[in-house]
């Protein structure tokens, strides 16, 4: 079992569906130390010397695996910067589940910067899940600042799945990745501010190789005072593919700035973008009324929903 407090179990649950102690690799991190840790046969962890973090090796043609490595912080006012390296060899195929949680009912801030790197070997395969939430009462803040850098070899597919729901009071969320040829890219993006939060994403993607391409989607809804602001680059260098799509919905006194870009430097690249502000319609609202529901319990759904 987790010897852990409450609260820390609370944000395990939260960020990684971890209600005891995991199957395959694994490291747990609580308040800037590693509690628990367990490599498999193909699968090492070991500590970074100098600064802290950790080596994850994943073996040629590993298949079926899973790796968790999430972080919780219980305590206020710790400030830390972890650096943690994949290495995923050929023909591999695995799961990645990170995410931090923060509860914070101190006076002072907290904070995590997890910088994430990952080389992804030829014709390999990984899901990357990272989830992000905030809790505690606190005057202080809960920040969060995720570096993710990704390095694709030939034909390699990478899925990354990026959520913060709840309770980031700020977070700067930066995302590079580059993709030599055949290589896939897929991210799916989903954030929600509210009260006075703010939200920076960037994202640079370059399309290095000959039919490489890359789908990124990020959703996001502004409510309360928070601001949001999304700058999304894909960079065709090759005979690519490429597609973003930023849809946000705003409510309350909420703001969003999208900020596409997209860059052509060969003429058989094809890129799109989509985007699309606006807020709730008030028909959606009437008709989940109508089935029963008030009218916060009517945006909720639609909320939930459109952050599925």
């Amino acid at each position: 079992m987790l010897n852990l407090s409450a609260t820390e179990k609370f944000l395990l649950n939260e960020i990684a569906d971890i209600n005891d102690v995991p199957a395959g690799a694994f490291n747990i991190r609580s308040n800037s130390q590693s509690v628990l840790r367990q490599s498999s046969k193909n699968v090492e962890i070991v500590s970074k010397e100098g600064v802290s973090g950790m080596d994850i090796f994943i073996k040629p043609g590993t298949k079926g695996e899973q790796v968790h490595i999430p972080v919780v912080i219980s305590e206020s006012g710790i400030k830390e910067k972890v650096y943690n390296d994949f290495f995923i060899g050929d023909n591999a195929d695995i799961l990645i589940v990170a995410g931090c949680g923060i509860d914070n009912c101190g006076a002072h801030d907290s904070q995590h910067d997890g910088i994430h790197r990952f080389y992804v070997g030829k014709n390999a395969k990984v899901k990357y899940v990272e989830k992000h939430y905030g809790s505690g009462k606190g005057a202080g803040k809960r920040i969060l600042n995720p570096v993710t850098e990704v390095y694709m070899e030939e034909n390699s597919a990478v899925e990354m799945e990026m959520v913060q729901i709840k309770g980031v009071d700020d977070t700067k969320r930066s995302t590079i990745a580059d993709l030599k040829a055949g290589a896939k890219l897929v991210v799916r993006e989903r954030l929600m501010t509210h009260e006075e939060q703010q939200a920076y994403s960037v994202y640079t993607v370059n399309l290095n190789g000959k039919d490489s391409s890359a789908d990124v989607v990020s959703r996001g809804v502004a409510r309360d005072n928070s601001y949001q602001k999304l700058d999304l680059k894909i960079v065709g260098n090759a005979p690519c593919k490429g597609h973003t799509e930023c849809d946000s919905i705003i409510m309350d006194s909420g703001r969003i700035l999208a900020v596409p870009a997209l860059e052509a430097n060969d003429v058989d690249c094809s890129l799109v973008h989509e985007a699309a502000i606006g807020k709730i319609a008030g028909e959606q609202i009437t008709k989940l009324m109508t089935l029963g529901l008030t009218e916060a319990e009517a945006e909720e759904q639609i909320i939930n929903g459109f952050l599925r």
